[in-house]
Order: C-alpha cells, then sequence, then structure tokens
C-alpha cells in the first residue's frame, strides 16, 4: 500500500479545504518539524540531563520541567520564522507573542501546550504537544490584539496534537475529518496511518482522577457513579482508564470510545474552578472530538461556542463519545 505524507494528504484535500492552502502547508509543515526536534529529546531524556524541574514557576502557577521549558523555546523559535503566523500564545508565556518585525508574518495564529503531561516525563508515560490554528480578524498591516486571538472554537482553522510514545503520532483535522499520521524514523516522515478517525458512539470506559472525589460537587459524583454503577442501563459497569496525561487520555478515548472527564472542583473553597485550559487545551481537542463524531462541554455549555474571556481561562471538561458525554452532562442540567 503506498504511504501517504502530511503534505500529500493536504494537496488531496485542498480543493474541500479553505486552510489547506500553500502558506497553511508550510506552516504544518514547521510545526511538524518542531514537533521532530521535540521527540527527539523526548526520546533522550534519560541520557540528556533534562529530566526533572527547572526550579521555575509558569503563569499558571506550575512548576516548570525542563523538557518544557525546550519544547516552548522549540516551537517559538521554529514557528515565529515560519512566515506564516503573525503570533504565537503558549500555556507556557503570560501573555501572546507577536511574531517580531524582522520575520516574514502570516495571518495565521498558533495556540499551544508545547508539552502536554510533562509531570510524568520522569516516568516515561506518555506526553504531546497540542495546538490550535485560527485566522487573525484585523487587517493584515495592524497589530495583533487580544480581539485577534481571543477567538471561539468554532472559529480554529485546524488543531490537533502530537503524540510522543512508543510510536510518535500527529492526529489533527481541518475541519473536514480527522487523520493520523504515524512518524517512520527510517525516513523521518508522518506517513498516513489512521485516516478517517472516528469515535464510538459509546464507548465503556471512563477516564478521570478519582482522588479528586472529596473535592467534586453532588452533580459530578453522580455523573461518575452512573459510569461506575451496575445498574446503569448500560449494561455493565464502565472500567477506569487514567494516565493522568490529557493527550494519552484523549487519545485512547478517540480510539476506543468512552469518555474523559475533569470536572471543576473544591479544592480551594471559595474558588472553584476547573483546570484545563480553555484555548490550547479544551478547544483543540473539542474541534477534534466533534470532527470525529464525538461531543466535548463544560458540563452546560458546548466547549467549542465559549467565547473566551482570557488567554489562560480555565474550563472543566468532559469529552469522548457522544452518548457519554450526553449521560454525563445530564447530571448538572
Amino acid at each position: 500500500m503506498r504511504q501517504i505524507t502530511v503534505t500529500e494528504h493536504l494537496l488531496l484535500h485542498q480543493k474541500k479545504s479553505p486552510a489547506a492552502t500553500g502558506t497553511f502547508t508550510h506552516l504544518l509543515n514547521d510545526l511538524i518539524l518542531a514537533a521532530k526536534l521535540i521527540n527527539r529529546s523526548v526520546n533522550k531524556a534519560g541520557l540528556l540531563d533534562i529530566l526533572g524541574g527547572t526550579g521555575e514557576m509558569n503563569v499558571q502557577g506550575e512548576a516548570v520541567q525542563k523538557l518544557d521549558d525546550y519544547a516552548n523555546r522549540a516551537l517559538i523559535h521554529r514557528m515565529e520564522r515560519s512566515g506564516a503566523l503573525c503570533a504565537l500564545a503558549s500555556e507556557e508565556n503570560a501573555d501572546f507573542i507577536p511574531v517580531p518585525q524582522k520575520f516574514t508574518r502570516g495571518d495565521y495564529i498558533l495556540i499551544f501546550d508545547p508539552l502536554d503531561g510533562s509531570s510524568n516525563i520522569d516516568v516515561n508515560i506518555n506526553v504531546g504537544t497540542i495546538f490550535s490554528i485560527l485566522r487573525r480578524k484585523s487587517p493584515s498591516d495592524q497589530d495583533v490584539s487580544y480581539d485577534d486571538i481571543l477567538q471561539p472554537g468554532v472559529e480554529q482553522v485546524a488543531a490537533g496534537y502530537f503524540l510522543y510514545g512508543p510510536s510518535t503520532m500527529l492526529v489533527y483535522t481541518t475541519g473536514l475529518g480527522v487523520h493520523g499520521f504515524t512518524l517512520d524514523p527510517t525516513v523521518g516522515e508522518f506517513l498516513l496511518s489512521h485516516p478517517n478517525m472516528r469515535i464510538k458512539e459509546r464507548g465503556k470506559y471512563y477516564s478521570i482522577n478519582e482522588g479528586n472525589h472529596h473535592y467534586w460537587d453532588e452533580s459530578t459524583q453522580k455523573a461518575v457513579g452512573y459510569f461506575k454503577g451496575k445498574d446503569n442501563g448500560l449494561g455493565a459497569p464502565y472500567s477506569l482508564r487514567y494516565v493522568g496525561s490529557l493527550v494519552a487520555d484523549f487519545h485512547r478515548t478517540l480510539l476506543y470510545g468512552g469518555i474523559f472527564m475533569y470536572p471543576m472542583d473544591y479544592k480551594q473553597p471559595d474558588k472553584p474552578r476547573g483546570k484545563l485550559r480553555l484555548m490550547c487545551e479544551a478547544s483543540p481537542l473539542a474541534f477534534v472530538a466533534e470532527q470525529a463524531g464525538g461531543a466535548a462541554s463544560d458540563g452546560r455549555r458546548r466547549i467549542l461556542e465559549i467565547e473566551p474571556q482570557a488567554l489562560h481561562e480555565r474550563v472543566p471538561l468532559f469529552i469522548g463519545s457522544k452518548e457519554d458525554v450526553a449521560s454525563a452532562i445530564g447530571y448538572y442540567r
């Protein structure tokens, strides 16, 4: 069987997809190059003295891992030189990053989580890079502003993730279905391995950090109890699967069906909140989920319809098989 590269796949869809322009193809190829550099470092982490933390805290108040820092710098360095972007925004940076005037600028905006799940890297668990691509709203001759950045997920041109594990994968959508590519290290290319990925209407697995059970509200406890219950009308209790790396947990859910949940908790009773970032985690994965036939909600709203109010806004997330998500969010209405 002939192996199809990402570029060839984009060319095949060029007439159907408004994203599949030469500029967009160049942008995606630069993103792939950055991911290959990150993948190389992840694979050699134990040999390059880049395990553990840097001793610094990011804008989220979380400890920065050495690989976090490397991945973030690699993406910014590569992507601001792509000629396709006017701005970038990273989970690790407090503000968005306009592309410097010394570089060619385009009309796209890249928002990313450089290394999701990096707290697990020291124990050799899958990690990944999540990305979202938007098109600016303002004229090209004006400075980029937050009005360009803070767009709802329905405005995404493309979104997806790289998964660094036993094999390295790229899963992405431009609004014409979801397609998965696996890196062939012998030729250095991502080759189409999972065309037209679809998620089951209902699965058999639920994924959640049950260590937070005592911090959940009653609705969340009932929703989780539904999937655990013997008398839930589903034939049998769901099996728990939880890695603690969003990319890995979502990828398994995409392939096998079921639901991933990260609900609001009350660890800080006066400030109940979700944990996951809307723009660089929830929104791009929601785009992928919906394009694969699934669903994504914060418990009350469709993730892709949420109007972001801040770059690092956090939300609860219920994502996966359409019927499973509907069952879970029914407890919040």
